[in-house]
């Protein structure tokens, strides 16, 4: 298997613009604006965490070593929340068990590109399963919270431009700069002149780091 073309279904490339797809779905479908705030709210607190996390590592060395975490894969937070949440829209003008393998196929794709960031070595067990965890419980809140309401019969027309931008992104197969930005974020706001990295981790203390690279550009 092509892990690195799965990898990709949980780039912030996709699924940012796959998250806005879901926000216009749910704003047109719905009269009322209760399904879109809890959407914005579960997958924006998502996204905030990750993003939190990461920071913390890389501008303050904030990580558990013995865990090797280094702050939750966004990767698989993100497909975890999204994905299962995307299916369900899709098909809400098919049968209760179309529905529900589409959702859990949802689920599946975010498990198989957890595995795809140990696959190619970028990411920690604890990592993807902590992030996993973390966007699983989103949609799967998100869901639980629509128990009593109807998925939007979303015509064929509608299914189609839905997925058109999606296709045209995995077809492109450009790698949002996720990473860098926010290495230069942690930069410009943590006391250092260069991100703290994993082997930094395992090497030293995040303190001797900090205290050598604060009187010094690297």
């Amino acid at each position: 298997m092509n892990w690195y073309f799965l990898t990709f279904f949980g780039d912030s490339m996709l699924l940012l613009p796959s998250g806005i797809i879901v926000f216009a779905i749910l704003i047109f479908s719905y009269p009322s604006l209760k399904q879109t705030t809890q959407w914005a709210l579960l997958f924006g607190g998502i996204g905030a965490i990750v993003c939190a996390s990461k920071l913390a590592f890389m501008g303050w060395g904030i990580g558990i070593r013995e865990l090797d975490f280094t702050g939750f894969s966004g990767h698989s937070a993100l497909s975890a929340s999204i994905w299962p949440v995307m299916m369900w829209l899709l098909t809400g003008r098919f049968s209760a068990a179309v529905r529900k393998t589409a959702v859990l196929s949802g689920y599946a794709l975010a498990l198989l590109i957890g595995y795809s960031r140990l696959a190619i070595h970028v990411h920690s067990v604890s990592e993807v399963v902590s992030g996993l965890v973390l966007g699983f419980c989103a949609s799967s809140a998100f869901l639980w919270l629509q128990r009593n309401v109807a998925p939007p019969a979303l015509s064929y027309r509608k299914i189609a431009a839905a997925l058109l931008l999606p296709i045209v992104l995995i077809n492109n197969g450009t790698i949002a700069p996720t990473q860098g930005l926010l290495e230069f974020i942690a930069v410009s706001i943590a006391p250092i002149d260069k991100p703290f990295t994993r082997e930094d981790m395992h090497a030293n203390a995040p303190v001797a780091y900090n205290t050598f690279n604060s009187g010094s550009a690297q």
